[in-house]
């Protein structure tokens, strides 16, 4: 699996776990959904889940005969991801401290009922 981005140095993470910089090459154990987050400095993180659908000689009864044929079959996937940049208000830390306090005066202000 190669995974870029614009622009490229964004650091990568699948399901959780970093697995680098962009662009950035690694082998993939299984098919399915991934939780992707892209991350660089100055530009607004990326939140997403991609599907990686397994190719045909995967699925039954076609890996059977895929399994039988003389040679090995390989599957290589390549996603890209294109970053926007922030905004100055996303980045200036005086505002962000002023929203987080507002939302923390909102959650004092809300009760839950016993």
């Amino acid at each position: 699996m190669t995974i870029t981005s614009e622009p490229s140095g964004a650091l990568v993470y699948l399901n959780g776990q970093e697995v680098g910089r962009t662009p950035l090459t690694r082998d993939f154990l299984w098919y399915g959904n991934y939780e992707v987050q892209v991350r660089k400095e100055g530009y607004q993180s990326l939140d997403t889940n991609t599907w990686v659908v397994a190719p045909w000689w995967q699925w039954p009864p076609f890996d059977l005969f895929a399994e039988l044929l003389p040679v090995r079959l390989t599957d290589h996937r390549s996603l890209h991801y294109e970053l926007s940049e922030a905004t100055p208000e996303q980045t200036d830390p005086q505002q962000l401290m002023d929203r987080a306090q507002a939302m923390r005066s909102q959650l004092g202000e809300s009760r839950v009922a016993e």
